[in-house]
């Protein structure tokens, strides 16, 4: 399978643009247009039954203002879990080779990669193989993280367990560098609490001091 090309990466402005987008499928633009719409309309924006201020995802505006969050159209069909993951694999070194690749400015940089003959129906088994593979190990030797967006996602936001934010017009998944506030994410999980711990080390002990300091924690004993 050929690697993951730069030309594969579209800003969402881009998908105006004839010139960009005259050679997608017009499946694969439709695709792509839905994604885009509803990063704008929902992921980018506040919502009454998230649980905290702010907008759901709280880096996206962020990415979209400094023009760091790419889509990019891949079809799956007939392909097995090695390829699959071979492409998956082929974004996480694309991330890593794209600028920026150092500074404040790299940890808004998202790469989506939309599966756009992929249905929702069969988007879970292959992420979660996917990600059996994957996952730990690019946490671990890179601070990459992969996120799985699909129809029928029972993920729950961090402060309200009964809002399901995952939940993607397309199947898709993200591919992004960690960030410290992660931990938020890994609290069920003893196994990605340890890599996040390991990770950022004394950092750590300080992110989790500056939370409890924000709560009423003396009183919870």
């Amino acid at each position: 399978m050929p690697p993951a090309q730069t030309t594969n990466l579209f800003l969402l402005q881009d998908l105006q643009d004839v010139n960009r987008t005259g050679q997608l499928a017009e499946s694969d633009l439709g695709a792509l247009q839905a994604v885009a719409n509803w990063i704008k309309t929902f992921v980018a924006r506040p919502h009454k039954d998230l649980g905290r201020a702010g907008t759901v995802c709280p880096f996206v505006p962020g990415s979209l203002e400094r023009k760091v969050l790419w889509l990019a159209p891949e079809q799956i069909a007939g392909r097995g879990e090695p390829d699959v993951l071979e492409l998956v694999s082929g974004y996480k070194r694309l991330f890593l080779q794209t600028q920026p690749t150092g500074g404040d400015d790299a940890d808004y940089k998202v790469i989506v990669v939309v599966f756009t003959d992929l249905s929702a129906d069969r988007a879970q088994g292959v992420f979660d193989d996917v990600l059996q593979h994957l996952a730990a190990p690019s946490y671990a030797g890179d601070g990459i993280l992969f996120g799985p967006y699909y129809e029928g996602n029972e993920g729950t936001a961090v402060y309200n367990s009964r809002f399901r934010p995952f939940q993607s017009p397309v199947p898709f998944l993200f591919v992004r560098q960690g960030v410290i506030s992660d931990w938020k994410f890994f609290l069920d999980n003893d196994e990605w609490l340890n890599l996040w711990a390991r990770r950022y080390g004394e950092s750590a002990v300080q992110a989790l001091a500056e939370e409890l300091r924000r709560t009423n924690w003396r009183q919870l004993g």
